[in-house]
Parts: C-alpha cells; structure tokens; sequence
C-alpha cells in the first residue's frame, strides 16, 4: 500500500464525509494505493456514525472508536499502530489541512529521501489568541530541540516514512513535538513544505488552556533525550555541586563566628531578615516538585500500560 492518511477527529460529523470524498478524488487522480483511518476520540456526536456510513461505501476506510477522550497523541498512537502504507499522512479532521498537498508530501518522503516532511501553514486564518504563542512555542521548540529548518512543529499536516511512525511513541500531549521524537529516535532527515492553511469550514476550534502546558512537555522531552538513560549524569552532578557549595557556606559562616566569638565581638544568625529563609524555603519546595514530577515521568516512561487505551471499536 501506498499511503496511509492517520485522521484523528473529535465531534466533527459535518467534515467527514467532504474530507474523505476529497482525499478519495486526490487519491485516484494520482492512482495511489490508499487508506485513511479515522481515530474517534471518545466524539459526543454523530462523527462514529458517519465513518461507519462511510466504511460501507468505500473499502479504504478503517476507523478506530476509543471509549472515551484521550486526547490527540493517543488518537495519533493508535492510528500509527494500525497504519500500513509505506508513507503514513497525519492531518485534522475540520478542513483546514488540504488532501491536495498528499502527493508533492508522499514525493518529498519516496523520491527525496526525507524520514518526514511537516507541513508549514505560512498564512494562517486563526484568531491571534492561538497565532501569537503558536510562533512562541514554534521559537522555543526550534531552539530546545534544534531542529532548525522548521517553522511550524504543531501542523497537523505531515508525512512519515512507515519506519518512523513504527519507531517512536506519542504519548501525553507529544503530538506537538512529534519531529524532536522523530530526530531522538535516529530519523534526523527531516523537511518542510509550505501548505496551504484554509479557514475553519464547521465546528469550533478544540484550541484550550492546555495548549499553554505544552512548555512542560518539551522541558520533559529535552530532559528524556539528554538524560533519560542516565539521569544520574545530571541530578548526581547538579546535586553534589548543591552539596559542595553548601559545606563551603557552613564553613565560611562557621569560621567567621569562631572569629568573632575568640575577639569578643558581637556575631549574628548569616541574615535576620525572613524574605531570605523564605525564598530558599520556595527553591527547595520548587526542586523538590520538579524531582518528582521527573521521577514520575521516567516511571510513567517505562509503564507497561502506559500506552494502554479503551478502544470500543474498530472497523
């Protein structure tokens, strides 16, 4: 099989069946073997039906229903799992991706010999709630993961050799840095391609909060990738530093209160004021939440169930 499109969705009944008819037409103009497989993300509405309807018109729809929301790396995860083309496409389910950028996609990946090319939507019709920290988060993800040749890491667009998609594990909220998974699994030939960004047609955007905690993530993933194996490499030296500079203070206030005590002069506590204490009660405390939330991500890592979801249904 040529191609496999991944279309992960949640509550969008209205898009479905023009998505599906236009990836259909651009599929046999271009005479590609081909399937798509919808992910239903737990959807509130009719979306599960309409694939279905779809699944009895046309042999190269598949879906996958999960039980409930999970999320779009899970939705992704699965639909990787499933997938059976030699290059596997992602895009969104509301239109805003457009099917016609499949074939230049599926040449840059077969004849150019990328791992994956993201698509860069240059002229975006979102609102400038999303637009101004989508280039923010874009900056910083550029910077941590030094992937420099990408200008936009969230596209939903992109396409995959099927090795790669094979290969790494999306999970949590990692959608967004799918390239970085890509590039610390040994895939470092990644491309861009400018696509064209098309204006919500139905349905409301999915964009929340959560968007904001995708800073957290890439701290993780930066912190997996360069210490994950050997953790020790950074807490161990960072700790014993800590300790280092902390018998040094010790014996520096020490010294000086001996001093001061054998020549009778007047001696104090290091400072009496108690923003000092505060402060360095805080950078404990905010050490100690970061440890944990480290330690509990390399569990969570390493969890055989990690990967584990509810999966109502499959066609």
């Amino acid at each position: 099989m040529d191609i496999s499109v991944v279309v992960p969705l949640y509550n969008e009944e209205e898009s479905l069946n023009e998505l599906f008819n236009w990836i259909d037409r651009v599929m046999k103009k271009n005479n590609f073997s081909y399937e798509v497989i919808f992910v239903d993300d737990g959807s509130t509405d009719s979306s599960w039906q309409v694939v279905e309807t779809l699944k009895s018109q046309s042999p190269n729809v598949r879906g996958v229903k999960f039980r409930r929301n999970y999320g779009k790396s899970p939705a992704l995860h699965c639909g990787f799992r499933e997938a059976e083309g030699d290059v596997v496409i992602t895009m969104d389910a509301d239109l805003q991706d457009s099917p016609d950028e499949i074939p230049e996609l599926y040449r840059m990946i077969v004849s150019d010999g990328y791992d994956m090319v993201s698509g860069w939507k240059q002229k975006r019709y979102d609102p400038l709630s999303k637009t101004i920290p989508t280039k923010i988060f874009n900056a910083t993800a550029r910077k941590v993961s030094g992937i420099k040749n990408l200008h936009d890491f969230n596209c939903g667009l992109k396409a995959y050799r099927k090795n790669v998609v094979k290969n790494i594990k999306v999970y949590g909220e990692m959608h967004r840095y799918i390239p970085y998974l890509a590039k610390n699994a040994g895939f470092d030939k990644i491309g861009e391609k400018v696509v064209q960004h098309q204006a919500r047609k139905y349905g409301k955007t999915k964009f929340g909060l959560s968007r904001f905690a995708g800073y957290l993530d890439l701290l993780t993933l930066w912190f997996l990738s360069r210490f994950g194996v050997k953790p020790m490499h950074f807490f161990g030296i960072l700790g014993s530093l800590m300790f280092f500079l902390g018998i040094v203070a010790v014996i520096i206030v020490g010294i000086s209160k001996l001093y001061r005590m054998h020549h009778g002069l007047p001696y104090r506590l290091v400072t009496d004021s108690p923003y000092f204490f505060i402060s360095l009660t805080a950078m404990i405390i905010g050490t100690q939440f970061f440890l944990t939330g480290f330690l509990g991500e390399l569990i969570s890592r390493h969890s055989p169930d990690r990967d584990s979801y509810q999966i109502e249904e499959k066609i």
